[in-house]
């Protein structure tokens, strides 16, 4: 009987294990339950603040207490601290929840705990940040297939890059965003989505291609549930396509269309002050002031900082437009100095111009200011798009990466050189290509400037030309009508009978006399009318000697500007003299952005059929061997290249820098 005993014991153990087991995971499941009614409840709006952080405090408390690993609740309950703006607690429990999904393995809650960070650095502007944990949560998300949560990080990350103007960027990941939106049928976030690429084609003025995808917008609203909530802004949007393509009509009607149906504070305000705007550009000043300062008094009352300054802007050209110099220079300033507070680069550079157009006297330091500001403006623009792309290409390594470690099991030392050579190959071949295209476009950019400017030559040659023909003309009319006649007059009235005293007859002679001398005078009136002069000499080197005095008033140095009257420009043509503007031009540019010079001196000579060209200042210079890499001196090296002609750069640190051009004239006929 002993085997049946123990076979019993065992049977009975068995059972009493399965009980513990089993009322141990039912315990385990009615904590876990818990655990998610309390988070459920803790998102309840209806409560107070505090109510809700004791309860998310409980329930962190209860996964400490308890040891557990929940890293989706964790991840949970550091979101609606974040809700509750409790950046602490937020911060605290996020880490945790990360820290555990990535010790259990856990993709989604990797990628939700990465969500959670980008949120919180969005709403403290820190956009690269933001960008880096989106970027963080996209892979984890996508490496599951879980497309929702992957296309809402997309669209995240895409409206980053369009702030930052990155408009290539911003729109490939709103494309791949609106992929996973179709699959998922989300008509809601489509709307959001073709929204936000009609706003990136207005920024690069695709005005047709924004309406294309305003259009699409529309579609996807009407399918959705809240078309009352969202079709004034995309109204609006529309409305703010024909404006900045000047169809003002146009533009008003969309205004007031979405007037019509506008409830609230913020979008009444903004679609009045675009309304009064366009109509002060149609000038039409019915009801202009009132509807831009029952803008800007709606803005004040929900402290709307960014859209004041829109406000001010705006009423500073409606005072301008009215001639109120003194109330248009005060709205500038208030917009400015907002514009410096908030550190919104955009509106201050605006603001910056306009203040430079009114107060004439002070022009040049907010000119000055305007010129340091957008280029430390467009610096910090490449260093976050640089950001960007880095964040982007080490997440795309790591991707490789992980393929290349899954397939090592098989083939590790062939798949491993294979894949370091694929890719190694690709971004060579993604790199020559995307150089290719911007030389590509940088040459058609360059081609189409110098028709225009060839196109500006000849069209002041041609005037010069008739104002010479008018000069003739009024030669003749003078000499064979005007003194033909004076001439009869006189000579008749020298053969009048006049008899009189001697006093009578002097003054008769004198006033022959005089007639004689208005006839020599409109004779010499005549002839200088009628030289004629070449204008093509005047039209090239006027236009040098205007750019001269505009950089010379930006830059503040004084410049002396002379030429070798035997040069014959008509001989040159005029993608030479486009040519050698453009070198003139990036080399002042350099000189106000780096020489800190107080005088300039420009000269055109003529050697052997060679034009030279020798522009010398008197500024900081720099030592020629160490070189230098700018972008200016490359664009002076490649347009002399062009003209088959030589460039030397001399300079010394503390004495100038002396630029010497030589160039061969091209002549029209070899064209």
């Amino acid at each position: 009987m002993k085997p049946l005993n123990k076979t019993i014991v065992f049977i009975f153990l068995i059972y009493i294990g399965n009980l513990i087991c089993f009322s141990s995971s039912k315990y385990y499941r009615f904590q876990n339950d818990s655990l998610k009614t309390w988070i459920k409840k803790a998102k309840n709006k209806k409560l107070d603040s505090t109510s809700r952080s004791k309860i998310l405090l409980k329930s962190y408390n209860y996964i400490l207490n308890n040891n557990k690993q929940l890293p989706l609740e964790l991840s949970s309950i550091a979101y609606e601290f974040h809700v509750l703006k409790d950046t602490v607690s937020f911060l605290k429990v996020n880490k945790r929840a990360l820290n555990s999904a990535i010790k259990n393995k856990h993709s989604y809650a990797i990628g939700d705990a990465h969500w959670n960070y980008a949120g919180h650095y969005i709403k403290l502007e820190l956009y690269d940040k933001a960008y880096y944990y989106f970027n963080k949560a996209y892979e984890n998300f996508i490496k599951e297939n879980n497309k929702k949560e992957a296309s809402q990080i997309l669209y995240g990350m895409a409206r980053i890059k369009g702030r930052y103007r990155d408009y290539i960027g911003s729109e490939i990941l709103s494309v791949k965003a609106i992929k996973l939106f179709k699959d998922l049928n989300n008509n809601t976030d489509l709307y959001r989505a073709y929204n936000h690429l009609g706003l990136l084609q207005i920024d690069i003025k695709e005005y047709n291609k924004a309406l294309d995808y305003y259009s699409k917008a529309l579609f996807y609203l009407n399918k959705t549930k809240y078309k009352n909530k969202y079709y004034e802004i995309l109204l609006n949007n529309i409305g703010r396509v024909h404006f900045k393509n000047k169809k003002y009509n146009k533009a008003l009607e969309y205004y007031n269309k979405a007037l019509k149906i506008n409830k609230q504070k913020q979008h009444l305000a903004r679609l009045l002050n675009n309304k009064a705007y366009c109509k002060l550009l149609m000038n039409d000043t019915i009801n202009i002031k009132k509807e831009l300062f029952l803008a800007l008094s709606i803005r004040d009352s929900l402290k709307d900082k960014t859209n004041i300054i829109s406000s001010n802007k705006n009423i500073s050209d409606y005072y301008k437009y009215i001639k109120d110099t003194i109330n248009a220079l005060k709205y500038a300033k208030e917009a400015n100095t907002l514009a410096k507070q908030i550190k919104n680069g955009g509106y201050y550079l605006t603001t910056l111009k306009q203040l430079a157009d009114l107060d004439i006297q002070n022009s040049k330091k907010y000119l000055d200011r305007y010129i340091v500001f957008n280029d430390s403006l467009i610096s910090a623009e490449r260093k976050v798009q640089n950001k960007f792309t880095r964040i982007e290409f080490e997440t795309d390594e790591y991707i490789e990466e992980t393929k290349r470690l899954n397939q090592q099991r098989i083939w590790i030392l062939i798949t491993s050189i294979g894949g370091i050579l694929i890719l190694s190959l690709l971004y060579f071949l993604r790199v020559q290509k995307v150089k290719n295209e911007k030389l590509s476009l940088e040459a058609e950019q360059q081609k189409a400037n110098e028709e225009v400017y060839v196109l500006t030559l000849q069209q002041q040659a041609k005037l010069e030309e008739e104002k010479v023909k008018e000069r003739n003309r009024i030669s003749e009319e003078l000499h064979d009508g005007i003194l033909g006649k004076l001439f009869g007059t006189r000579f008749g009235l020298g053969f009048l009978p006049i008899k009189g005293d001697d006093d009578l007859l002097e003054k008769h002679q004198s006033f022959l006399n005089e007639l004689q001398e208005i006839e020599k005078e409109i004779r010499d009136v005549s002839h200088k009318l009628s030289d004629n002069f070449d204008s093509s000499n005047i039209n090239f080197t006027s236009i040098i000697e205007q750019l001269l005095k505009d950089k010379s008033t930006i830059g503040n140095f004084t410049y002396n500007f002379s030429f070798d009257k035997n040069i014959s420009w008509k001989d040159i043509n005029e993608v030479t003299k486009a040519n050698v503007y453009r070198i003139v031009q990036e080399a002042l540019q350099n000189i106000i952005k780096h020489a800190k010079a107080k005088n300039v001196t420009l000269v055109f000579s003529n050697e052997n059929q060679n034009l030279i060209v020798n522009l010398k200042d008197d500024g900081v210079g720099f030592n020629t061997k160490k070189g230098k890499k700018g972008i200016g001196l490359k664009n002076i090296k490649s347009r002399v290249e062009k003209l088959n002609g030589t460039v030397q750069f001399i300079s010394e640190v503390n004495k100038g820098t002396t630029l010497v051009i030589k160039s061969p004239y091209t002549m029209n006929n070899e064209q």
